[in-house]
């Protein structure tokens, strides 16, 4: 009995250790083609399609023809994160981004994993379900790429679920509070009627209601020539445009969004912060846009 006890403890301690030692990177690289980035963007959806995702959105980051991002989602994926009470319907959202460089295109994956490990409190949890979601999305992509190739840094699991950049950084529990309502319904006609407006240049790229639980989650493009996507996502990487667009979140009456300095680190984990003074004002820029949105 005693060695019984003594083999599971060591399991445990092996196990416990590897999970400390796992690393997530942000994105996979699915592959490349020398496609019509609109034909690949077309074959992409189909095929995500057959696994019974949902195309909930797409766009051209920059309004530069040479990038595109597919958004897409599944019910499964909306039910496990709207279990998250904290924001986690930010999470039901996975990315495909396409760069085209040349005469071929580079097809990036933002890794579902590394969203829901960042986000979610029920990650741990619901784990199987959560990897038999990242499965279906790799399955559906296999036969436009089959590279998956981890790149855009790497980042230890506990480190990731309490991700900051630096120290007096935000956290994920830190968010910009934007605006509050008197009602949900009374946030979700102002949100849309200004998005439909294209407000600051922005636009709306897919959205998210969940009526029932008071939440709703907004993709927004940054079409600003002077301080949206155009001025940063050259500076700190295009090849994660996967990462895109920016979102913001009601739930209940008050809307929020994860802070710059945060999600900007979080999807660029390599930058140096040399790099990132050079976006110095674009976490306020961000916020700027999103205030103009939800006022």
């Amino acid at each position: 009995m005693k060695k019984l006890a003594i083999l599971v403890l060591s399991i445990i301690c092996l196990y416990t250790s590897y999970a400390q030692e796992t690393k997530l990177s942000p994105y996979f690289k699915v592959g490349n083609s020398s496609e019509n980035i609109n034909t690949l963007a077309d074959q992409i959806k189909t095929q995500l399609q057959f696994k019974e995702f949902e195309i909930i959105g797409d766009y051209q980051p920059e309004s530069n023809p040479n990038l595109k991002v597919i958004c897409f989602t599944r019910s499964d994926l909306n039910e496990l994160c709207l279990k998250s009470k904290d924001r986690g319907a930010l999470a039901s959202v996975i990315k495909v981004g396409l760069v085209k460089k040349g005469d071929n295109i580079d097809i990036s994956l933002l890794n579902p994993d590394y969203m829901f490990c960042a986000y979610l409190q029920n990650y741990e949890t619901d784990k199987n379900k959560f990897t038999s979601i990242t499965n279906d999305v790799k399955n559906a992509l296999s036969s436009i790429g089959s590279e998956f190739s981890k790149f855009g840094g790497e980042v230890k699991i506990p480190a990731l679920k309490k991700y900051h950049y630096k120290m007096m950084m935000p956290y994920f529990k830190d968010p910009v509070e934007l605006n509050e309502f008197a009602s949900f319904e009374e946030g979700l006609e102002l949100i849309r009627k200004n998005l439909k407006a294209e407000t600051g240049n922005t636009k709306l790229i897919y959205e998210q209601i969940f009526p029932d639980k008071k939440t709703a989650v907004f993709g927004i493009g940054l079409h600003d020539a002077e301080d949206g996507e155009k001025h940063f996502l050259p500076i700190i990487g295009e090849d994660h445009i996967a990462a895109m667009p920016y979102d913001i979140i009601l739930q209940g009456n008050q809307v929020t969004m994860l802070h710059g300095k945060y999600r900007f680190a979080l999807y660029w984990p390599e930058l140096t912060m040399g790099t990132f003074m050079k976006i110095m004002s674009t976490p306020g820029d961000v916020e700027d846009f999103m205030e103009n949105i939800t006022k």
